[in-house]
């Protein structure tokens, strides 16, 4: 059994109601919970106890956000959320950032706490996935993990690692929720190990 705490960075805002992420938080739940891990929840739009937060990643063996891609990155709201969670947890989640005088040979972002436990990113898109494979269009073929390069960097300073990242393209322009659910569940199932 994992311990997972699905992080809901759905938000409402202009064209946005998140009410894919939001049913793609609930998929994760109940596919996660059925399979026997244990699963905390929070809605970041909802409002935290930074300090609880804290105490969730301490807790968790993963972490999953679920975000809609805004302006080339997760949402202000979940970007706050990082920059208040991750500062509390000095001293939990990372001691300092790696350098030290006495021991030269570290490295700038080697002083993680959290070693042995990964975070995994689930996004949806209006941009095609073509966007972001071919090299002639929009993000140059560096691929969802280059566009959120600064997110992961983050979760690296912790000592998280990365599993691979879940992308819901054209969920705009060319919405199919059934094919979404259908691709995250094995996702879920080939990343974390589900039930069937």
């Amino acid at each position: 059994m994992t311990r997972i705490l699905l992080l809901n960075g759905g938000k409402a805002f202009a064209h946005s109601h998140g009410r894919l992420n939001d049913t793609l938080q609930a998929c994760a739940a109940d596919i996660l919970s059925k399979s026997g891990h244990e699963i905390r929840q929070t809605k970041i739009d909802d409002g935290y106890d930074v300090e609880q937060e804290v105490e969730h990643f301490l807790w968790a063996d993963l972490v999953i956000y679920q975000c809609p891609g805004w302006w080339m990155g997760v949402p202000w709201t979940v970007k706050k959320y990082m920059d208040e969670v991750m500062t509390a947890g000095h001293g939990k989640l990372y001691a300092n950032d790696g350098r030290s005088r006495a021991h030269p040979e570290r490295k700038y972002g080697s002083g993680g706490l959290v070693q042995g436990k990964n975070y995994m990113l689930s996004v949806t898109w209006n941009a095609p996935e073509d966007a972001f494979t071919d090299p002639d269009q929009f993000f140059g073929g560096r691929g969802v993990d280059g566009v959120y390069f600064p997110f992961h960097k983050a979760h690296e300073f912790l000592g998280m690692s990365a599993l691979p990242t879940f992308l819901a393209t054209d969920v705009m322009k060319a919405p199919n929720v059934d094919a979404t659910l259908a691709a995250y569940a094995q996702h879920l199932k080939e990343v974390i190990g589900t039930a069937s």
